[in-house]
């Protein structure tokens, strides 16, 4: 029996992801899905590769048996293990390493998601390139085809990858040039053009006012901003206090109908309080919505992933 059967059958039990949903990833073009999710960490399969993201070493080296049989168990070929260790402070926070597999292997690789490629890369900082706990809210993306979709706290541009492939002319901003490079490379990796879209690298604070006054407006917006950030003047950005203001000044580019997402990995906001903070936009902007939140993800369990709402414009 392979190290994975017996762990599948043992005390990790049904946190380790079932055939079933294997093959249904499969066949949705989606190489990019969390393998199992443990007190001490998780596994995620991205491409030909597999992360451990681990809290401690006595983790990672529970979680690595496993990983070493689930090629032979899944039938998945995978290249390489990376490391990831999950500190309790930011400022801790450092590049994957390789466990195991070939160290001469470029450290860049892409990964699939409903089709859609988007490029990873292991030696560019702490995360790779891409939120998997987003699937739906980018799947959702596509399904309404906006006509012109503005991205804040971009990153690598995945949700104007999904919102460019619908149709839409995008705007994507963050203060990281790097990370919008990388978001060009994302769309020419899906055949699009990235000269028919605009990449701002500046503080999401000082862009929305330009916008607004220039009249552009948008069918979709992601705001999806970090917990804590400082811009390029030091002016610092913190979630609890700075989203209400974030989202009145999004407010002011949606168009008629269209839909905002409200997304925080922050613990202390949760579902409640971002529709608190969207009904007190639209009641400050005399403007009508709904809230509606799309299927969580089978492989990710809830406290582990993003929260979400969509507030949707009437």
């Amino acid at each position: 029996m392979s190290v994975f059967g017996s762990v599948e059958a043992g005390r990790f039990g049904d946190r380790w992801l079932p055939r079933k949903e294997l093959a249904e990833f499969e066949r949705s073009g989606t190489t990019g899905y969390r393998l199992c999710s443990l007190g001490g960490g998780w596994v995620e399969r991205l491409g030909a590769d597999l992360l451990i993201s681990y809290k401690d070493d006595a983790a990672r080296d529970e979680l690595l048996a496993p990983c070493l049989a689930w090629p032979a168990w899944s039938g998945v070929a995978i290249e390489r293990i990376f490391g990831k260790y999950l500190p309790r402070q930011n400022a801790e926070r450092v590049t994957p390493v390789l466990l195991r597999g070939d160290a001469t292997l470029p450290l860049t690789t892409v990964v699939r998601e409903n089709g859609v490629a988007y490029g990873l890369d292991f030696g560019a900082g702490y995360s790779a390139g891409l939120f998997l706990d987003q699937r739906a809210n980018r799947a959702f993306l596509r399904r309404i085809g906006p006509r012109r979709a503005l991205n804040t706290f971009a990153y690598t541009c995945s949700f104007s990858v999904a919102a460019a492939l619908a149709g839409a002319t995008t705007v994507s901003v963050d203060l990281s040039k790097k990370s919008l490079d990388r978001g060009r490379a994302n769309f020419a990796l899906n055949g699009l053009d990235p000269a028919g879209h605009k990449f701002m690298a500046d503080s999401v604070l000082d862009v929305l006012p330009r916008l607004a006054r220039r009249g552009e407006r948008f069918d979709a917006i992601i705001l999806d901003p970090p917990t804590f950030s400082r811009d390029h003047d030091g002016a610092a950005f913190q979630v609890e206090r700075d989203f209400e203001p974030l989202l009145l000044a999004a407010m002011e580019t949606a168009a008629p109908a269209a839909h905002i997402l409200l997304s925080t990995n922050c613990t202390r906001l949760d579902r409640r309080a971002l529709e608190a903070i969207g009904r007190y936009a639209l009641k400050a902007t005399r403007r009508a919505g709904s809230f509606h939140v799309e299927p969580a993800p089978v492989d990710i369990p809830a406290d582990l992933a993003a929260t979400t709402v969509w507030l949707d414009l009437k």
